[in-house]
């Protein structure tokens, strides 16, 4: 559902909190404009402030300006309550607090009444990588004698592996990203910052074979997306999604595996095999180092892991 779509729901709130749905398409807008955030990012925040604005409009409120730290906390109660992940009530609040500093910049609220809110205590979740001996086995799975699209399958699921790119910005390639001689890819990122990274060698040939040899049967107009679909149209995020679960199942590998595994795999790769940290957040266009850290506390607990196994001691 596109954001259009989203703003008409705003409809059906009250007469009351009629206001809040222009206010609500402002932000959004200002969001795109001046913050330049993410498009998948602006859609959860619209998602999480439809959820302020419905609970607000519940407790009969007049306007925006009337909002407090209580009906906040209210909301974030009552998303813990359904059991909403502390990570997506803490998203929404986040969400709430822009939405606040917005709402205090055009004048609607006094004063940011979001501000004293502590947001809810996360784990940090080891993310699953894949050993590398899995991770290959996934990747050589696409087979032309099974699969019509096997040929452009493998080169997706080697670039991913190769580079460690989200699965937005895959689908975002153009044609001219990748330069074959030089073997480093253009990657427009979150926020549309843009990123140069290295390509391995034979994720390169599985490119430049999907190429030269499927990608014009796949073409029926004009396009400069490098990765198309079956109907001839640039992929979507989720066709890639599909995608990597469909050669999960077929490889019976076990976990929830989806491109974003491939992501972290290549991440803890490189950092166990001696890759500094400030390059690997470079790659991943982290725009904070603490969110490449993570990484370090995987390897470390798979070397926990493997020495609790086969230590006598342990």
């Amino acid at each position: 559902m596109n954001v259009d779509t989203k703003r008409a729901r705003q409809s059906t709130l009250s007469a009351r909190l009629r206001d809040a749905g222009s206010h609500l398409a402002g932000f959004l807008d200002y969001l795109q404009v001046e913050c330049g955030l993410a498009d998948n990012t602006r859609k959860a925040y619209h998602r999480d402030l439809a959820r302020l604005l419905a609970h607000l409009d519940a407790f009969g409120l007049s306007g925006l300006a009337e909002m407090s730290a209580a009906h906040i906390e209210s909301l974030l109660r009552a998303l813990a309550a359904e059991g909403l992940a502390e990570a997506s009530v803490a998203r929404c609040l986040a969400a709430v607090r822009m939405f606040c500093r917005y709402l205090v910049l055009y004048g609607v609220l006094d004063k940011d009444v979001s501000a004293g809110i502590g947001a809810p205590k996360k784990w940090r979740r080891l993310p699953t990588v894949l050993p590398d001996d899995a991770a290959r086995k996934l990747l050589a799975e696409p087979n032309a004698a099974e699969d019509v699209h096997a040929i452009r399958d493998r080169a997706i699921l080697m670039l991913l592996y190769a580079t460690g790119m989200r699965a937005s910005e895959l689908v975002g390639l153009k044609l001219d990203d990748l330069n074959f001689n030089l073997g480093v890819t253009r990657v427009l990122g979150k926020g549309a910052k843009e990123r140069v990274i290295p390509v391995a060698a034979e994720a390169v040939e599985a490119v430049g074979e999907y190429l030269r040899d499927y990608r014009p049967l796949l073409q029926n107009g004009p396009t400069s997306a490098m990765f198309l679909s079956r109907t001839g149209r640039r992929m979507a995020r989720e066709d890639v999604f599909r995608l990597v679960r469909k050669y999960v199942r077929r490889t019976s590998l076990r976990g929830k595996i989806s491109p974003h595994t491939l992501r972290h795999s290549f991440a803890t790769q490189l950092l166990a095999n001696g890759a500094d940290l400030r390059s690997v957040q470079e790659m991943l266009g982290h725009a904070d180092v603490a969110s490449t850290q993570i990484y370090t506390h995987v390897d470390s607990a798979r070397l926990k892991a493997i020495h609790k196994r086969f230590h006598p001691r342990a």
